[in-house]
């Protein structure tokens, strides 16, 4: 996933930053087999199935299974397949080769891996696990009504822990973003205008010592190498972005919150020499609070002297 960086402007702001979403943008991302994200989410619900798997005991799953099914029968054909039968939900991910049954039984031909990961969930779990795999998106449900978080099937958090936003407010949700008045203000609002029909996406970015995509605080331990230059930190740093993207639930005030990760070598993602100065010019705007909040402290200043010998066109590109 480019990441297009006319969307980093200066000064940084924390906020919604959102805007519709045209008429045939897809939505949704199958996961290849083999593919990163499927490789990371894999790990994830092998060994922290409850960090990312969160809901309230009374939650029903059915339109969410639906609601996608239907997304992914408009853009991403044999991703993610729903029959609903009198004996139950059979659910199938052609592209992985990998389905459960009425009973909550895996069947399939696909890598064996992924059979055995869906075996070791309660029959009730194996659809949501199927449907996290089949998609590189991470999922949340947002309702409009009450502005909570009801369920969530997130593998792929960035410094976040799912397990700790299930059932809450959106204001409690983002209590600990920094700079965050204008969020909290505009809460329950825009759970309304989200949940109301329309198509909404909005695109984040960070820059990360840790490359990987799975970013639990409970699980991320990497940090900012204290002893290494402006060139040597710059070679280390991921630049990690997200789009995040809301996908109404029909018949209901709730939409579904789809949250696509990436995360490439800084080096890779900054082109040239305009991405470098928008990048340059963002970071220099931070506030301290914003700073601590993204664990850019540290390296900001050695980073910011990576970008400004990158922001100008070397005279071989001018020419």
């Amino acid at each position: 996933m480019s990441f297009d960086f006319s969307l980093v402007s200066a000064p940084f702001r924390m906020q919604p930053g959102l805007r519709r979403i045209d008429a045939g943008d897809l939505q949704l991302t199958p996961n290849a087999p083999s593919s990163r994200h499927l490789r990371e989410k894999s790990a994830v619900l092998a060994s922290f199935p409850r960090q990312a798997l969160c809901a309230l005991d009374d939650f029903d799953v059915v339109p969410i299974l639906r609601a996608i099914a239907g997304e992914a029968a408009r853009s991403s054909p044999c991703a993610f397949e729903l029959d609903e039968t009198t004996r139950g939900l059979h659910c199938r991910a052609p592209m992985l080769d990998w389905s459960i049954d009425a009973d909550g039984r895996p069947a399939g031909a696909g890598d064996p891996a992924i059979g055995a990961l869906l075996a070791g969930f309660p029959p009730h779990a194996r659809a949501i696990a199927l449907l996290c795999l089949a998609f590189e998106e991470d999922f949340a449900v947002l309702d409009g009504k009450t502005a909570t978080v009801p369920w969530l099937a997130v593998c792929l958090p960035s410094r976040w822990a799912p397990e700790d936003k299930v059932g809450r407010h959106f204001a409690a949700i983002h209590a600990p973003v920094a700079d965050n008045a204008v969020l909290i203000a505009a809460g329950e609002s825009l759970a309304r205008l989200v949940t109301g029909g329309e198509r909404w996406e909005r695109f984040v970015w960070t820059i990360s010592a840790d490359p990987r995509l799975h970013q639990h605080p409970a699980h991320n331990e990497a940090t900012w190498p204290g002893d290494a230059d402006a060139e040597a930190l710059g070679t280390l740093a991921s630049f990690r972005s997200e789009r995040q993207t809301f996908i109404p639930i029909p018949g209901a005030t709730q939409a579904i919150f789809t949250i696509r990760v990436a995360s490439v070598p800084l080096a890779v993602a900054v082109a040239d020499a305009a991405d470098a100065a928008r990048l340059h010019a963002a970071l220099a705007s931070m506030s301290d609070a914003v700073l601590a909040y993204k664990g850019l402290g540290e390296a900001r200043h050695r980073l910011l002297d990576w970008l400004a010998l990158r922001r100008t066109p070397t005279p071989a590109a001018r020419a």
